[in-house]
């Protein structure tokens, strides 16, 4: 299970959301991460690939909780047309 996850935050907050996202993701082994600072409309992406939709809602849960991100979009991948 995949999903990205555009994440806008307070001014000059990505270092901080940054090491956030890391801690949340030490405490679980089997799901890969990757983010991003990204210009545009949103300050960053984060690519999340998880073992079930539930460990996929429990660490979205998480990120959604930290303090200097003002708004989130998550975007699940549709597996089942990938070629």
């Amino acid at each position: 299970m995949m999903a990205y996850i555009l994440l806008n935050s307070k001014p000059d907050s990505e270092g901080e959301i940054l090491n956030n996202v890391e801690e949340i993701m030490k405490g679980d082994t089997a799901t890969k991460y990757e983010i991003r600072e990204v210009y545009g409309v949103y300050n960053m992406v984060l690519k999340i690939e998880s073992i079930s939709m539930n460990d996929m809602q429990n660490i979205l849960e998480k990120i959604r909780k930290i303090d200097k991100i003002t708004s989130t979009i998550t975007m699940i991948v549709n597996e089942e047309n990938e070629s």
